[in-house]
């Protein structure tokens, strides 16, 4: 395997050949990659029909994050991969990419999503963005990111036996913006104009919410008051993560407590679930703190402080955020 000096040699090289072709059109433009790229050995990228033409409509720190992108075309797909001489999974090429530009984000696609700013949709997306996607219906949360390039498109690591090539962005789960907002003109978030505006994970509540039918306030209250906003949060009864799981509670949600996603998407379908079961808000709440079965047995909020007062922060919270 070659080292990564003389794989991004070998890529440069390509790119410099298709510059002169910028005029072309964007069939053309393809076809000079492929042909590019073929010629250099890098099969399995445009060669074979699997990589477009990055568009080129980006600049300045944008157009770095791209360019940066664009060396790891065509390096082989591995999962936990970080070294590109070897391979890259999706958030490891996230990573090196902005790692490249002096921009350090942590290693996994889940912990990425809750690095930088949201972004409100695809329509609002600027080139350098990254696009999460949550593709395991046996596992909620996040599980790919791709950098978006512009024009819908994006460039990833899509899974085991393909390469890092440009693909449609399709429908992102979420998307977040880590350049310097300096960089890119000023986009609106999810929360923009409400109580969520500057929330840690604002993005998330918005988007769980959303999915499940709750208040993304309320989401947010309940984060502030289990853990203050701590994903790294451990209780002294045991509780897990932002969201404050007990571990069989988060077994029995298929949730994965110490995953931000993951566990805001679990409380808003424990929520769901409680608040259809008790008809009720407070109760709801309630039952996320001392159990459903408490507050079944008592009729209502139980005659403990704890609970009481947890209701009480919770609403206020959420009240302060809507």
């Amino acid at each position: 395997m070659e080292g990564l000096t003389a794989v991004q040699g070998r890529i440069a090289a390509i790119q410099n050949r298709i510059l002169g072709l910028a005029s072309t059109s964007s069939t053309s433009t393809s076809a000079a990659w492929a042909t590019a790229a073929s010629a250099a050995g890098l099969t399995g990228t445009a060669a074979t029909g699997a990589t477009t033409a990055v568009p080129t409509a980006a600049s300045g720190t944008e157009g770095q994050v791209v360019a940066a992108a664009q060396r790891y075309l065509g390096v082989p797909y591995a999962w936990g991969g970080t070294d590109p001489s070897v391979g890259l999974d999706c958030s490891g090429l996230v990573q090196r990419v902005f790692g490249d530009l002096g921009i350090d984000l942590p290693r996994t696609s889940s912990q990425q999503a809750t690095a930088g700013t949201p972004v409100a949709g695809l329509a609002e997306a600027r080139p350098g963005d990254l696009v999460f996607f949550d593709n395991s219906s046996s596992r909620p949360g996040i599980d790919h990111v791709g950098i978006y390039v512009g024009d819908g498109k994006m460039i990833a690591a899509p899974q085991e036996g393909e390469v890092v090539k440009v693909q449609d962005v399709g429908e992102p789960t979420l998307i977040r913006r880590v350049l310097p907002q300096s960089a890119a003109a000023p986009v609106s978030s999810p929360s923009a104009g409400s109580g969520l505006a500057g929330v840690p994970y604002a993005d998330l509540f918005t988007a769980a919410g959303a999915r499940h039918g709750v208040d993304p306030a309320l989401l947010a209250g309940v984060a502030k008051v289990e853990s203050g906003f701590d994903s790294s949060a451990v209780s002294s009864a045991g509780a897990t993560g932002l969201m404050q799981f007990m571990p069989a509670t988060a077994r029995g949600l298929g949730v994965d407590a110490t995953d931000p996603a993951s566990a805001v998407d679990g409380a808003a379908r424990y929520l769901r679930q409680l608040t259809d079961r008790f008809s009720s808000t407070d109760l709801a709440l309630a039952a996320y703190n001392a159990g459903p079965g408490t507050v079944a047995r008592h009729g209502g909020i139980p005659p403990y402080a704890e609970t009481q007062s947890y209701v009480r922060k919770v609403t206020s919270a959420a009240e302060a955020y809507s």
